[in-house]
């Protein structure tokens, strides 16, 4: 199976109604999928959801007028109603919240299960607390790369139901993105624009997430830093602004600049490449060094194994081709929570969780390579900003 490619120009709501028309069918099933998880993973049903939502629409069309009008467009194109659209936006502060308050709620107890040697404690495999611990990042600088090219990209671990595409746009003021999203979401959150300027995301949670705080939300953070022109103003879409919930942000930008911005509700750490190369999975590096606590999570032992795993396979085949950067992606040690994640058939299907997509990205040539699905088992399809 290869992933629908939307080539979208003219204003923002214009975009969005398009997106909302040609990708009915899957904005449908991902609704689905996501009221079914907000009632029987986080407790939340259909009414209660759209508190959250209308905060969300609010908080939207202050931050960013145009993310607003694409999800309005996104709505009338789709026939759904706005806070229905609205949810699947906001699903990030949502879940992550949710999911953190539960591992909160459930404390801290002993088990004889992997140790994790950075933790004081450890969390009882046998509650099973919700805990979306997939996404692992990289980027390589030009000296580690066959082609002499800036590659950066992810495996994106999160619900297998949920059904995305490849959305390029072409801005009113003629800049250009090319990027994957979630059918339904506004603009994307795992690519690259025409200036060169990249993104990947991790999710993290820490014991001060907190959804209703008054301030951007992660996707309209994605929207405006796909829509940067340099490195310094995506990482300034993070800067001097709280955030609801942590998460990371892999930035880059052609021909060689790298940041890695670790946000928590109140506070950032911005990491670079170390010998020419980063990694980042869903733990702070150094959570104690920026003054804060990290939600339990009983499988973050799992999140350290698969960065250091990513950065120990990326240095062992340097100088990297495309297809040796592809290769690592598929690697499955510590399965079925390795780089390349599969179901965990061992829990209740509400908890799998997979590889939904693996992205390379070329920045210099500005080409994306992603895959429907883990990539040991879906092919790597090619998408380039030229139809």
């Amino acid at each position: 199976m290869s992933l629908p490619v939307l080539r979208l120009s003219g204003s923002p709501y214009e975009m969005g109604l398009i997106h909302g028309r040609e990708l009915r069918d899957r904005i449908a099933h991902n609704l689905a999928i996501y009221f079914d998880r907000f009632e029987r993973e986080i407790h939340m049903d259909r009414a209660a959801i759209r508190e959250p939502a209308q905060r969300f629409v609010e908080l939207a069309q202050k931050a960013s007028p145009d993310y607003y009008v694409g999800m309005q467009g996104i709505a009338e194109g789709s026939g759904f109603d706005l806070l229905d659209i609205a949810a699947i936006n906001a699903r990030y502060e949502i879940l992550y919240y949710q999911f953190g308050r539960i591992a909160i709620d459930q404390g801290w107890v002993e088990w004889d299960g992997p140790k994790d040697e950075d933790a004081d404690e450890v969390f009882d495999h046998s509650l099973r607390e919700p805990t979306p611990d997939g996404c692992t990042s990289f980027a390589v600088l030009p000296a580690m790369t066959a082609n002499g090219h800036l590659l950066v990209g992810q495996n994106w671990d999160w619900i297998p139901e949920v059904q995305g595409a490849v959305l390029h746009t072409t801005e009113p003021d003629g800049l250009q993105t090319l990027a994957y999203t979630e059918c339904g979401i506004v603009g994307a959150k795992i690519g690259f624009n025409s200036e060169g300027v990249s993104l990947c995301i991790n999710g993290m949670t820490t014991i001060d997430d907190d959804w209703a705080r008054a301030v951007t939300p992660f996707h309209v953070r994605c929207y405006k830093i796909m829509r940067s022109r340099s490195l310094e103003e995506a990482i300034n879409v993070l800067e001097g602004e709280g955030r609801a919930c942590a998460g990371n942000f892999l930035i880059a930008q052609s021909p060689d600049r790298v940041a890695d911005v670790e946000a928590a509700p109140d506070n950032i750490n911005v990491l670079s490449c170390e010998d020419g190369c980063l990694t980042h999975a869903n733990h702070f590096v150094d959570p104690k060094g920026l003054g804060i606590v990290e939600a339990p999570s009983e499988r973050r032992i799992y999140s350290r194994r698969r960065q250091n795993r990513l950065r120990e396979l990326l240095t062992a085949h340097a100088p990297l081709t495309i297809e040796a950067v592809q290769e690592t992606l598929r690697d499955t040690r510590d399965d079925p929570f390795g780089i390349c994640r599969h179901r965990d058939l061992n829990v209740g299907q509400e908890e799998h969780y997979t590889t939904v997509t693996a992205v390379v990205m070329d920045l210099t040539d500005k080409v994306l390579y992603l895959t429907d699905g883990p990539p040991d088992e879906s092919p790597f399809q090619t998408v380039t900003m030229q139809a």
